[in-house]
């Protein structure tokens, strides 16, 4: 793996520890796809750093386990606003 790969993921990895941001935000923050921070984070992160892997896992899931009620309140506030 190259290293600015590397030093990416753990960028990443460090930043959803430290704020609890969702994958979507994050890859706002750095100019990269979903697709790569969730690669970076799931797949690269465990061989670079396992400790702050397991972190960040724990992150993901609990973001997956709320995304049905963001969604939710995302399409409530939709149906709010005026036309």
């Amino acid at each position: 793996m190259r290293e600015y790969i590397k030093e990416r993921a753990l960028k990443a990895g460090k930043y959803i520890v430290e704020t609890n941001k969702t994958v979507r935000d994050i890859a706002k923050e750095f100019g990269i796809s979903k697709s790569t921070v969730h690669k970076d984070l799931t797949e690269r992160l465990p061989n670079v750093n396992p400790e702050l892997s397991a972190r960040v896992e724990h992150i993901l899931h609990y973001h997956k386990s709320i995304r049905h009620l963001r969604g939710g309140e995302a399409t409530r506030q939709k149906w709010k606003r005026p036309v």
